[in-house]
């Protein structure tokens, strides 16, 4: 077995026992500190996925107008080399209006 593997599989090391003082002195809680710990996991773990879904949001609008801006400069290209309105409609996605406004 790997020096590694054995470090957090054996709980007998400085690792495994730290994991175990910290299950006894959680099982020592009062009621009052026990409901006081879990509301501060629950408070912990609510924050960190409002953190972790506003991150994935970011990722999603930064990827959607990034190919918006790329359209733009695709329609704004086609548009200085004359190609017709139509065919830039078809090719980028973008509205008559929003092509004439570039």
């Amino acid at each position: 077995m790997s020096a590694l593997k054995e470090r957090y599989v054996n709980p007998l090391t400085d690792f495994g026992f730290k994991k175990l003082f910290e299950a006894a002195e959680i099982a020592r809680f009062t009621p009052e500190e026990k409901e006081a710990y879990e509301e501060s996991l629950k408070y912990y773990r609510d924050l960190k996925n409002v953190v972790d879904t506003s991150k994935e949001e970011g990722k999603i609008e930064g990827k959607i107008e990034g190919k918006i801006e790329g359209k733009i400069e695709v329609a704004v290209e086609l548009k200085r080399n004359n190609v017709p309105i139509d065919i830039i409609i078809k090719s980028t996605g973008l509205s008559k209006e929003e092509i004439e406004n570039l």
